[in-house]
């Protein structure tokens, strides 16, 4: 009966369960919000009725009830007995508290000036999550990823439109594998892996003609994450008076390039 079988076939195992709904050995699969949300952000094509960022905030709502955060706890405190500079981070927990007012102080063409620029041109805020007291490591991981999410795009290279999203994602994607445990590392990244990835497979899908800017994207991202410090630690505030190579440079930031991305990113409806 095997012989009969066509070769990548081969080798499934029938499986039985007393269970009268859909039940897997993966959390993720296990969740009906998350089916939903990866066939709507992986398949759909972009509009202005439904902002990209929209799939961002979903997600990690969702995902807020599938982190395991006991194990992540637990393999933090592990990690910080091991490196002593993650202790000392997690011990000095410093939060950013800027204003725009503030990054606009620096010189022009400085790391602070650039994103404050940014800022006020564009009539964003500084924080993508509202600021908020960290009561676990885990939260305090979170609060500091969000609060330099835009200050790793101006360093890692990518700009501000969609596909200039992949930088920073790929860049953290590759960069935390190489200094924190492996199954840690999977536990805090389910965000980053379904938000990258929802990218690609978008414009693959919809808007081939910027496929090719998306997978540049993707090597800029991978080659700084590969090359820098861990700059997830980083302390953006004392490097903002620098010119931006030259805080590249005290970031322990490697490889970075400036990618263009903005003709291609118009592909996507929603930004035109």
């Amino acid at each position: 009966m095997a012989d009969d079988l066509p070769y990548l076939a081969r080798g499934v195992q029938p499986m039985t369960t007393e269970s009268s709904t859909l039940i897997s050995s993966s959390a993720y699969l296990n969740e009906p919000r998350l089916r939903d949300w990866l066939a709507g952000a992986f398949l759909r094509k972009s509009g202005k009725d439904s902002p990209t960022t929209l799939d961002a905030y979903t997600l990690y709502g969702i995902l807020t009830d599938l982190f395991d955060v006991d194990r992540i706890e637990e393999l933090f405190t592990q990690e910080r007995a091991r490196w002593p500079e993650l202790d000392r981070w997690f011990t000095e927990g410093f939060s950013s508290t800027f204003t725009v007012d503030d990054l606009l102080a620096n010189p022009p063409g400085s790391l602070g000036h650039i994103f404050g620029t940014y800022l006020r041109n564009n009539g964003f805020e500084i924080d993508i999550v509202p600021r908020f007291e960290p009561k676990n490591q885990f939260q305090y991981f979170s609060l500091r990823s969000g609060q330099t999410h835009d200050l790793e795009h101006i360093v890692c290279g990518g700009g501000f439109d969609i596909l200039g999203e992949l930088v920073p994602y790929f860049g953290r994607l590759s960069n935390l594998p190489r200094f924190l445990d492996a199954e840690l590392v999977g536990l805090v990244n389910p965000g980053q892996v379904l938000g990258a990835l929802r990218l690609l497979s978008r414009t693959g899908l919809h808007y081939h003609q910027s496929f090719p800017t998306a997978l540049r994207a993707v090597r800029c991202g991978m080659d700084v994450g590969e090359q820098s410090g861990p700059y997830f630690m980083a302390k953006y505030e004392d490097v903002f008076h620098l010119p931006l190579a030259e805080a590249r440079v005290a970031l322990g930031i490697v490889g970075a390039v400036d990618l263009d991305s903005r003709e291609a990113s118009l592909a996507w409806p929603e930004y035109q």
